[in-house]
């Protein structure tokens, strides 16, 4: 019996085969590579572009807000303030405090008489950060009082249009009153319980 031959191989079946360029390089391969990087660093760029003008957009109009209520509050926070027994003589707004070259301090509404000043700072929503700032502005005022022999009684107030709880009771935790909206007004709030107001 003679001896039996293998099979050949099956021949590919060139049909089923990727179609591919014929003549593709490397080089043609790490070109398109790179097109598309640099085509997705282009949109990359655009859209952090767009959000950086959104940014700015809604800074611009959250600080018009702002300036709004603080338009809104102003000419009454010293009417509101006679509850508390506070009756100032004077009141100015947008002041400054330092020199032309230093200016430390500056305040939305600054109510004054002989005796006691009251301090206001006025955002739209207020945070726990503002808080902060104003009690390192009061502290900043307390000192520059001193150089200045003024020996009046300093107190805070923060208000805004928005005011969650937490940040309201914060507040007062720290001794500052705070101005919250009510119906189409504003009532100012007295730290009470176990909070008092502090006198810088």
């Amino acid at each position: 019996m003679g001896k039996r031959v293998k099979d050949p191989p099956a021949k590919p079946n060139i049909a089923s085969l990727p179609d591919y360029p014929r003549g593709l390089t490397f080089e043609h391969v790490w070109a398109a590579l790179m097109e598309d990087r640099v085509k997705r660093e282009i949109d990359y760029k655009e859209m952090r572009e767009r959000s950086d003008r959104l940014d700015k957009q809604i800074s611009a109009l959250g600080n018009r807000f702002g300036e709004m209520i603080e338009h809104m509050m102003r000419p009454k926070i010293r009417e509101k303030l006679k509850s508390y027994g506070f009756l100032f003589t004077e009141t100015s707004f947008d002041k400054e405090f330092g020199t032309d070259d230093n200016i430390i301090a500056e305040v939305d509404v600054f109510l004054e008489n002989r005796e006691k000043v009251m301090v206001v700072e006025i955002k739209s929503k207020p945070d726990m950060d503002d808080v902060k700032d104003h009690l390192e502005r009061m502290d900043i005022l307390r000192a520059w009082a001193d150089d200045k022999d003024d020996k009046r009684q300093y107190f805070g107030t923060i208000g805004g249009m928005v005011f969650d709880k937490d940040v309201q009771k914060f507040a007062h935790k720290c001794g500052l009153y705070t101005i919250i909206p009510s119906g189409d007004a504003f009532d100012i709030v007295e730290p009470a319980g176990e909070y008092r107001p502090r006198v810088w």
